[in-house]
């Protein structure tokens, strides 16, 4: 088992970040009232590796640039880092190449966060 079974991203606006998040990956989230959080939940496959997420809004959440950076794996980065652009976000870091482990970027979300893509192509 992966240390790593969940992760959180700060939010401000809820319909602005999955607006964003659904636009630069491709993906449905789904939004849902948990307590005093709402939280956009980041589709995922029981049966395939890495690990589950979601969007939170709620108090003691705030988008940073610093803390933990989460990773999204890509199999593109060149096209999600163009949607990434058209989407509001700002790239930080663009696609470099960490070696044989493929390669990163960091950009910013329409939240103010800090967040990364990896891919070995």
């Amino acid at each position: 088992m992966n240390p790593v079974n969940w992760f959180e991203i700060p939010i401000v606006d809820m319909t602005r970040a999955k607006s964003f998040y659904e636009a630069v990956f491709g993906l449905q989230i789904s939004v849902n009232q948990m307590g005093q959080l709402e939280m956009g939940f980041i589709p995922m496959d029981n049966n395939a590796y890495g690990a589950a997420g979601s969007l939170v809004k709620g108090e003691g959440y705030m988008p940073s640039h610093t803390g933990t950076l989460v990773y999204f794996s890509v199999p593109d980065m060149e096209s999600v880092i163009e949607r990434i652009k058209q989407s509001g976000g700002r790239i930080l870091l663009p696609r470099t190449s960490i070696g044989e482990y493929g390669f990163v970027a960091h950009f910013e979300d329409t939240e103010g966060n800090k967040v990364a893509l990896h891919s070995m192509k």
